[in-house]
């Protein structure tokens, strides 16, 4: 992926979205618009000791490939050149150029992570819930850029305790208001944070040099 200098920013975020938008599209017109089964991928075996009850074999595998994603792309992102190089690129694309970053190889490497770590993700739910169809994707996918909102962009700790605390939000108000209403909570919780505390939970509050 080659990204010209010049542009915007966000117009490689918008040229993602798109291309989402036609992938989610393709899927509908190639595919149906109707759920189909998904194999069971988790094991389900009883599970002994503090987690019995609490949570089955599923989730409990969900849990710990999340953990271990968690600890590799915080260790990828603070210690190695590569992640050193995506903060540099993510700070200050210009700069980053005039040290010797190769800015457009960065970015294809961090658009691959990206796409590995959503198709686990993508690969864990469908398999927990059985079944998927072509917009399964947008609601996730709406739903972890609340998370990562929420918890702090960039902070990698920050999006999994954003994730938790948007997952128990939807819960409880679903449980307790209405679950045909269930996906507005995040909408809700998004506008809140950006009102009253934008850099999120975990997240440092950028400060303009002048």
């Amino acid at each position: 992926m080659r990204v010209d200098q010049r542009a915007p920013r966000l117009s490689v975020l918008i040229g993602a979205i798109g291309m989402s938008l036609f992938l989610q599209n393709y899927v509908l017109l190639s595919q149906t618009s109707n759920f189909l089964p998904f194999p069971a991928m988790l094991p389900e075996v009883p599970i002994p000791g503090p987690f019995q009850g609490l949570m089955n074999s599923a989730q409990l595998v969900i849990f710990i490939t999340t953990a271990a994603v968690m600890v590799i792309l915080t260790v990828l992102i603070k210690f190695t050149r590569m992640g050193k190089s995506m903060r540099a690129t993510s700070q200050d694309r210009t700069m980053a150029t005039l040290v010797g970053i190769n800015v457009n190889r960065v970015i294809s490497w961090t658009f691959v992570i990206g796409s590995f770590t959503a198709a686990l993700g993508g690969i864990l739910i469908s398999s927990f819930i059985g079944q998927i169809n072509f917009y399964i994707g947008f609601i996730a996918g709406i739903k972890a850029f609340v998370a990562a909102v929420l918890g702090g962009i960039g902070s990698v700790p920050g999006a999994v305790l954003g994730s938790l605390v948007l997952g128990m939000a939807e819960a409880y108000a679903a449980g307790y208001i209405s679950s045909q209403y269930e996906d507005v909570f995040a909408f809700v919780i998004l506008v809140f944070i950006l009102i009253f505390k934008p850099s999120g939970l975990l997240g440092k509050p950028e400060v303009q040099k002048v």
